[in-house]
């Protein structure tokens, strides 16, 4: 189906605020749908994220350990 600009354009002048809003909301959602697809990672990239993360993960239970054994001990009372 073969769409024209002007009979869209003119589809949407009668919409209802809130049919508007639907088609807003459709248009932002098929604007991110496109950003995240020229998104492309690399091998290299998700290696180096994985190894942040991975990291981040180690330091957050070493801190969480402190937290843990000391309320072991409280338990122990």
């Amino acid at each position: 189906m073969l769409l024209n600009p002007d009979t869209v354009k003119n589809d949407i002048d009668r919409l209802t605020e809130e049919q508007l809003q639907q088609v807003a909301d459709f248009i932002a959602f098929l604007r991110f749908r496109d950003r995240r697809h020229r998104q492309v990672l690399h091998e290299d990239q998700l290696a180096s994220l994985a190894s942040e993360f991975a990291e981040e993960d180690s330091r957050l239970a070493e801190w969480g350990m402190g937290d843990y054994a000391q309320m072991l001990h409280n338990e122990g009372r």
